[in-house]
């Protein structure tokens, strides 16, 4: 990867984290209503699963340089994982505690993590697969 691809995503993914800052805090009372579920699923349950679902992607194309061998991919998987649930965890923790217009909920916070795991198991394959060739 070229020196300016790095800081390309490097620079996305600063600009995620602070989507996902703003989509967790932000107020949205005039957003119209959507569908309470999916499939049986609550909808809001999809969105923080797919809100949460590349952070794993995105840090692994803005820091891949890290990951030459399969210890490294998988402390760097290991890393991200650690990373992205504590991401979660503060989101729901400051939803919680820091605002008065949303709550946290523990099966949002499931919803993240299962989103961040998931993507985490598809990096380290993926890297794996990219270091064999």
């Amino acid at each position: 990867m070229t020196k300016s691809q790095i800081i390309l995503f490097r620079i996305l993914f600063v600009l995620y984290l602070a989507a996902v800052l703003y989509l967790c805090f932000g107020h949205f009372e005039h957003i119209p209503s959507v569908k309470r579920s999916f499939w049986g699923i609550p909808s809001d349950k999809l969105v923080h699963f797919c809100m949460f679902f590349p952070f794993p992607i995105i840090a692994y194309l803005a820091f891949d340089q890290f990951t030459e061998t399969v210890p490294q991919t998988l402390l760097f998987t290991g890393v991200t994982l650690v990373l992205g649930l504590l991401l979660a965890m503060g989101t729901e923790l400051g939803q919680a505690k820091l605002t008065h217009h949303r709550s946290g909920d523990s099966f949002d916070f499931l919803a993240d993590s299962l989103a961040i795991a998931i993507s985490s198991i598809i990096v380290f394959f993926l890297d794996v697969r990219k270091q064999k060739k």
